[in-house]
């Protein structure tokens, strides 16, 4: 089973504390060149004596060249924690991956294809039924580029995320709780919260960590019920990289060339409430009719030997 692959008697839950500082430490120092521009760049501003701008610091280097800034701390966090894992931990890379003998691609595309047409189509279907709330912002050669950046990057912030959170560390809380339900909520929970810092968090209130937390909560059934990541993988890829491409607001944590911006106020019930609670279970009822998932206690609440 995929989530007892960490267990090992030397893999101690020290060892996770160790290899999640490691790995915090080198996405710090990924940020660097982003911190570095920034600061040049408001300098730069300063001297020349521009309008103060509440937006400022996001505003103040082309957008794709601040997306491809943003996600390098992850690339530079994903290498740290593959280091760790085949270093400190002693384990395969695969192993943190899935239960099965090699990575099922199949899988990973399946859920990146669902959830890609899904976000396309109510996304459209959004845009016919109030055009006034978008603003067709497409410009060939900034959205090619941001193609480029985005289909580079964004995979691999993504992966990070889920390797490190659906991946290491659901092994390493099961291996001090010995059971399923105790990874899921705290993988879910510190998934959840490391979003405070986003400008969404700002813009809606507190009442966004219910989707935050509700997404992790969400991932992590699916690494449960599958015994691995790759469904994961593939809806968390799908759901920023679309997004990046199709849509963005002034309000949201990637400001970039896409097809639409959003002018409408986010709403609680559309925006939090909708996908957690009835969009998710539809997902999940889906996968579980594809892949013939059983036993639903026993994966998600079930005890470890």
């Amino acid at each position: 089973m995929f989530i007892e692959q960490g267990f090992d008697r030397e893999n101690h839950f020290g060892k996770y504390i160790l290899g999640s500082f490691l790995v915090i430490i080198v996405s710090v120092i990924g940020q660097m060149p982003w911190m570095l521009a920034i600061f040049i760049k408001t300098v730069m501003l300063e001297k020349k004596q521009f309008p103060s701008d509440e937006n400022v610091m996001m505003k103040v280097l082309d957008s794709n060249l601040t997306l491809f800034m943003l996600t390098l701390s992850f690339a530079f966090g994903l290498f740290a924690l593959f280091f760790v894992i085949k270093y400190i931990h002693k384990q395969t890379i695969l192993s943190v991956t899935t239960s099965r003998a090699k990575v099922d691609w199949k899988r990973i595309m399946f859920s990146f294809s669902i959830w890609t047409i899904f976000t396309i189509v109510t996304t459209l279907i959004s845009y016919f039924i109030a055009p006034d709330l978008f603003v067709l912002n497409f410009k060939l050669v900034p959205f090619l580029i941001l193609v480029l950046v985005g289909t580079l990057m964004i995979p691999i912030q993504t992966s990070c995320e889920e390797y490190l959170f659906r991946g290491y560390l659901m092994q390493g809380f099961a291996n001090i709780s010995k059971n399923k339900w105790f990874p899921l909520i705290m993988t879910s929970l510190i998934f959840g919260s490391l979003h405070l810092m986003n400008p969404e968090v700002d813009k809606m209130g507190y009442s966004i960590m219910i989707y935050y937390i509700g997404t992790g909560l969400f991932l992590g059934i699916l690494t449960l019920m599958d015994e691995g990541i790759e469904l994961s993988l593939g809806f968390h890829a799908a759901n920023n990289l679309v997004g990046a491409l199709l849509v963005t607001a002034d309000w949201t944590v990637f400001q970039t060339n896409s097809v639409f911006i959003d002018k409408s106020e986010p709403e609680i019930f559309s925006g939090i409430l909708l996908p957690v609670f009835i969009v998710y279970p539809i997902l999940l009822f889906i996968y579980s009719k594809k892949y013939g998932w059983k036993n639903w206690t026993e994966k998600l609440t079930g005890n470890i030997n």
